[in-house]
């Protein structure tokens, strides 16, 4: 079973039907409104009857029922508002995650882990501190966002399918990311050769601005593009494909970076990240990448002692 902590918000209910969709596996949807996660979960299985899925969904209050799960999904905190930065969200949704973490512990001790609320590097690094697993069973999600909005925009400069890009966006999710052009590619040929200086920073400045543009337009956040990553993500786990994403790890040294969170590719595979690629970076790169790598410090740095 795949549970789906803040079921019953509007990433968390579409990110069950996603796995429906998929047809993954079961799907337990927790939420603390009450009667709201077990109204979604019925409205998701009509839907499966619509089309013929032999999946369930359920709803539940109550932590316990995610027991025997292999993957958590944790989409549950407070929303970034319009003119809010995910790092305002830092301190109160980390609370957050320091409850759900010692329910976790208890009831799916086993699962693998992915972590979408903002600010999700920090969310993650406060996620991993407090369940104390292996760091390759807590995976962020956010670089599976990051990347395929890079992917979005350059297809509309080249008029070709997002799918015939390799993205690369690497470190911190949110206003100091890294989108790296030259390691993006097409048709094996780098994205930086493809297109104009111009064109170029325009596309990494659509990334960058991306979440922010739809809140601007829409009035809250994303959710069917996080709710796809997070499918992908698990079914990744669940049918062990040993997929390359851009997920937001835990570094050991990889990079040079140790005790942080950052957005980086790895193999996603039956126990959740079975390996981190090192890219080849030019010294601008590595600039970049620092820069993006230190604003998630930051944000740590500005965690109380108790999250970290």
């Amino acid at each position: 079973m795949i549970t789906v902590v803040g079921g019953a918000g509007r990433v968390g209910v579409t990110t069950g039907a996603m796995v429906l969709l998929r047809d993954l596996d079961d799907v337990m949807l927790i939420d603390i409104k009450p009667n709201a996660p077990q109204g979604e979960a019925l409205d998701l299985n009509h839907m499966a009857a619509v089309l013929g899925i032999s999946r369930r969904a359920y709803g539940s209050n109550d932590y316990k029922d995610m027991s025997g799960s292999d993957i958590v999904i944790v989409t549950a905190g407070f929303p970034r508002k319009a003119g809010q930065t995910r790092e305002d969200l830092l301190r109160v949704n980390a609370d957050v995650m320091k409850q759900i973490a010692e329910q976790i512990k208890e009831y799916a001790p086993n699962s693998k882990v992915l972590v979408l609320t903002n600010p999700s590097d920090a969310m993650t690094y406060v996620m991993y501190k407090k369940l104390g697993f292996p760091r390759e069973r807590v995976i962020g999600f956010s670089g599976l966002l990051d990347s395929p909005r890079l992917a979005y925009y350059a297809s509309v400069k080249l008029n070709i399918s997002p799918a015939s890009i390799q993205p690369v966006v690497l470190g911190m999710h949110g206003e100091h990311m890294f989108p790296a052009p030259r390691l993006s590619s097409v048709g094996g040929a780098p994205l930086s050769s493809l297109l104009s200086q111009k064109d170029i920073d325009e596309i990494v400045k659509q990334t960058v601005e991306a979440g922010a543009e739809i809140i601007k337009l829409r009035g809250y956040s994303s959710n069917w593009a996080p709710a796809a990553g997070l499918a992908l993500m698990a079914e990744a786990i669940k049918k062990d494909q040993r997929k390359v994403y851009i997920v937001s790890a835990y570094l050991n040294g990889e990079y040079g970076y140790k005790d942080v969170i950052a957005e980086v590719p790895a193999v996603l595979g039956r126990n959740g990240i079975e390996k981190i690629l090192e890219l080849p970076l030019t010294d601008e790169e590595r600039k970049g990448l620092d820069a993006s790598v230190n604003a998630v410090r930051d944000l740590l740095n500005a965690l109380p002692p108790e999250y970290r």
